[in-house]
């Protein structure tokens, strides 16, 4: 059995090696900045050993119930630093490490030769260390602090080339956007605390993850305290963080700029860290949200409409890592209707395929990146003769993504689908609908998306690569300042395959894409004695047990007929990327841009971003809003406090008159002082 040292070092090695290598080698051994990627390389190896140790004992049954330890005690609450140890822990700390540690592996010559090496280093160690606290937190006050320090780790990384305009402006985006989420959750949080009276009545902790879930049941003492109309909103402030850290409409427009940091931190963000923490948070809370049925409804129709309406983006992007943003942001979608149906089970196992075809994804970008200097798929093609293992796995990534049986992405997409189907969860039978619907229509258009993006980059011929826009940008950085990743950073182009190093973990992530799938597939696994759809089960089995309840398997039978339907989509968008992109004439022109209202509206994103940041922000309420605290800051609140100051500042010069130093003044004030007491007491 995996002891609980074990545990907290998963944890502890990356935050180790993040002070290894913020604090020891880049101050004192930056020349040999190469140092800090294998010390970090070989703490998440270790953290990853250690996780699989931890599912293997989670898989076993053995008693992972450990005792936390008092943190703090604040208006009767105790708030304390614990482990909670459960399937989804397991599965989801070796997703994080396991990813992670393909991920730096990979930025070995991803990134090298970049002045701050180190810095990548410590900023991804200190990154992964937050989301593995996150994920093992037991008490809501220990998760939050991990939260926060995902979103910082986020700006930071987002940010990493800060002497780039472009790229302060998408780390600042992306913090500000993400705490507009995170307001409705400390709400909830603060809540809680107002409650810690009554939970402490009925035997409870307030901040203790468990004892919340219990408080939530309608059978529990404490049922009043999280009943009705209260926990509706408890849920919602919850799922107002998860939509804000996982891109939910309408707090998605920071995950497209966020491509303006490395590659591999895009890899991580998108895969295992910063959006999958969303997703997590409303999962680990599940037990909290299908008690209350309106939740339930707000998840799934937002998770609905946010796999469409991403994914309807995704068909103009010209970045090829825009349009992977636009279709995390799509499949975080998918995961949130789930979980909004109910279906606990298929919304993880879907997180856990989409770590690992995402995760290549951009990896295979990157690989792109790597010979031809640039993102932009316009100045791409042909690239199949040059970089075959690349294509070939991304070709294996993206048929992942779009769901092609056998891989993955199939088992997993087309379990939600015909849970959303079958419509048994808790919510009305039309919003199951309404999201089936939406979850279908986003399979034909990720097809579409993903085949436009594999031809645009891998086949035609070859379009010139390095955009001159992003060389003169390069060449115009200050002297000794990293290069922009847009040119590359290696050279400028060179077509050829990456070195094995980027390869290598390209290539793991490939196996995973073909393979994860099996976990939920009830022939293979009979024929090797796993039990069916083992990993579907393992987890709503666990959520079963946590609760002390039966009937959260969602164990579905393989319905060949939701195949049939979900492939047919697939295939038809399929079929129409190769009709529209594959025999174009003219493969410098996209001929989507033909049809000008419609593509006006998608590569301006909706005009979201003008809505936000010029109407609302530059021009609109929030311009006079700031603009009136502005003036009752420095005219009021300054005001108020220089008066104050004037105040004692002349009143001292005015008595330090008085004061002569002649006794004889000061005998004659006190006589006059003296006859004006007299002359009242006499008047009075």
């Amino acid at each position: 059995m995996v002891t609980e040292a074990a545990i907290w070092a998963i944890f502890l090695l990356p935050l180790g090696s993040f002070a290894f290598a913020a604090l020891v080698v880049r101050p004192f051994f930056n020349r040999y900045s190469l140092i800090s990627g294998i010390v970090t390389i070989a703490a998440l190896g270790t953290a990853l050993g250690f996780s699989i140790w931890t599912l293997r004992s989670v898989v076993l049954g053995h008693n992972l119930d450990f005792e936390p330890f008092e943190w703090l005690e604040v208006g009767g609450a105790t708030i304390e630093m614990g482990l909670l140890v459960d399937p989804l822990t397991a599965v989801m700390l070796v997703v994080v490490s396991g990813v992670s540690l393909l991920v730096q592996v990979y930025s070995l010559g991803y990134m090298k030769g970049d002045a701050s090496f180190s810095r990548y280093y410590a900023y991804m160690s200190l990154f992964t260390a937050a989301m593995l606290g996150l994920v093992l937190a037991s008490n809501i006050i220990q998760l939050y602090v991990f939260w926060e320090l995902v979103g910082v780790s986020s700006y930071l990384l987002i940010g990493f080339w800060h002497e780039r305009p472009a790229a302060a402006a998408a780390a600042k985006k992306a913090f500000i956007i993400t705490r507009i989420g995170d307001v409705g959750f400390i709400i909830a949080i603060l809540y809680l605390f107002t409650q810690a009276d009554a939970f402490a009545a009925a035997g409870l902790n307030a901040f203790h993850i468990p004892d919340i879930w219990e408080a939530a049941q309608p059978e529990a003492a404490a049922g009043a305290i999280l009943g009705g109309a209260v926990l509706t909103w408890l849920a919602l402030g919850i799922f107002a963080g998860a939509a804000g850290k996982s891109g939910q409409f309408p707090l998605h427009t920071w995950l497209p700029d966020a491509m303006e940091g490395p590659t591999p931190v895009s890899a991580l963000i998108h895969a295992a860290t910063m959006v999958a923490a969303g997703v997590f948070l409303v999962a680990r809370f599940f037990p909290v949200f299908e008690q209350s049925a309106d939740a339930m409804t707000v998840v799934a129709l937002v998770g609905a409409f946010t796999a469409i309406f991403a994914a309807s983006m995704g068909l103009v992007m010209n970045d090829i890592k825009r349009v992977m943003a636009y279709s995390t942001i799509s499949q975080l979608g998918y995961m949130m209707a789930a979980l909004g149906l109910g279906l606990y089970a298929a919304a993880i196992f879907h997180l856990v395929t989409h770590a690992a075809f995402k995760a290549l994804l951009f990896l295979g970008a990157g690989s792109v990146n790597h010979a031809t200097g640039t993102f932009d798929m316009r100045y791409m093609g042909g690239l199949w003769r040059h970089l075959p293992v690349t294509y070939v796995l991304v070709v294996v990534a993206g048929l992942s993504l779009v769901g092609i049986i056998p891989l993955a992405g199939f088992w997993s997409k087309d379990e939600i689908l015909l849970g959303a189907w079958n419509g048994n969860g808790p919510v009305d039978t039309w919003v199951s609908r309404v999201t089936f619907s939406a979850l279908l229509a986003g399979v034909i258009v990720t097809a579409f998306y993903t085949i436009r993006m594999i031809i645009l980059t891998f086949h035609g011929e070859f379009r010139g690569g390095i955009d001159r826009e992003l060389e003169e940008k390069a060449q115009s950085a200050p002297a000794g300042a990293s290069s922009p990743e847009g040119n590359g950073g290696h050279g400028g182009v060179h077509l050829a395959e990456s070195p094995w190093v980027m390869v290598l973990p390209m290539v793991v992530l490939g196996v995973g894409a073909l393979l994860l799938g099996y976990l939920a597939n009830p022939q293979w696994n009979e024929e090797i004695g796993i039990p069916k759809h083992w990993i579907t089960g393992f987890l709503g089995d666990g959520l079963g047990a946590a609760l002390g309840a039966v009937g959260h398997a969602e164990t579905l039978d393989f319905s060949r007929w939701m195949a049939t339907v979900s492939t047919v989509a697939a295939l038809s968008g399929i079929g129409l990327a190769v009709l529209v992109y594959l025999r174009r004439r003219d493969q410098r022109a996209d001929p989507l841009e033909r049809l000008k209202p419609l593509h006006t509206l998608l590569s301006q994103k909706y005009y979201l971003d003008t809505l936000y940041e010029d109407v609302m922000v530059r021009k609109g309420f929030f311009k006079y809003f700031a603009g009136t605290v502005d003036w009752i800051d420095r005219n009021l609140v300054d005001g108020v406090v220089d008066l104050i100051g004037w105040f004692f500042r002349n009143i001292g010069t005015a008595i330090g008159k008085l004061q002569t130093g002649q006794v004889q003044a000061y005998a004659t004030g006190i006589a006059f002082g003296v006859l004006a007491i007299i002359l009242a007491l006499l008047l009075a």
